[in-house]
């Protein structure tokens, strides 16, 4: 049975982020506000629990999941490398709604679905968010909705749809009106804005030092 904790009291929001530490660690699905929309999340190192969390979406393996961190310095770990435009990006827009795609260390032990070997990472600007992922480390979280339907931008919207598959709801309140995050492919020759989101593309070839419409 889920269990919600309301994130808004200093009290309830340290059991719920216990409770969230300790069913990511046993291999069980928590859903977590962000600065974008809530999220279904799991250990990211957890086959087991990213295909429950799949299948908690209805969601299959060619949508691959992404993968959330609670540092700049976790990426390190996490890619073969992080290029001079990734690090740019990363002092830019971390944390916050800007989604960096690179391939990943070829030594993780992990199956976030078919991703061809790339990963797409971001940190997110939300403390209670931040907070879970110092303490478990990376996580893969998807919108917290069923696949085809809305994002969920309450815990309580997120329950709706996810119901007895998710163990732990952390509620930080309302996200506010959806909006995704924008994606930059870093995996080829050129960088590429596969999803224009919150931060502007223009935004993104600044920082780079690129014409926007080179981003296409």
């Amino acid at each position: 049975m889920s269990v919600v904790y309301d994130c808004s009291k200093r009290e309830t929001r340290a059991d719920g982020l216990a409770a969230a530490a300790g069913a990511v660690r046993s291999s069980r699905l928590v859903v977590l506000p962000t600065d974008t929309v809530y999220g279904i999340g799991a250990d990211a190192f957890d086959a087991g629990a990213v295909q429950a969390l799949l299948r908690a979406k209805n969601r299959g393996p060619d949508m691959p999941v992404g993968v959330l961190v609670g540092s700049w310095s976790t990426v390190d770990g996490l890619v073969l490398g992080v290029p001079p435009q990734a690090r740019a990006l990363i002092e830019a827009f971390w944390p916050g709604d800007l989604s960096i795609v690179l391939p990943h260390a070829p030594s993780l032990q992990w199956n976030l679905g078919d991703a061809r070997g790339t990963v797409m990472l971001r940190m997110p600007l939300h403390p209670v968010a931040l907070e879970l992922l110092r303490d478990v480390g990376p996580m893969a979280v998807s919108s917290a909705n069923v696949s085809g339907r809305p994002p969920a931008s309450t815990a309580q919207e997120a329950q709706e749809q996810l119901g007895d598959s998710v163990a732990v709801y952390l509620d930080g309140g309302s996200s506010g009106e959806p909006v995704a995050s924008t994606i930059v492919d870093l995996t080829g020759t050129e960088p590429v804005v596969l999803r224009e989101g919150s931060v502007a593309k223009t935004a993104v070839a600044e920082v780079l030092g690129v014409p926007a419409e080179s981003l296409a």
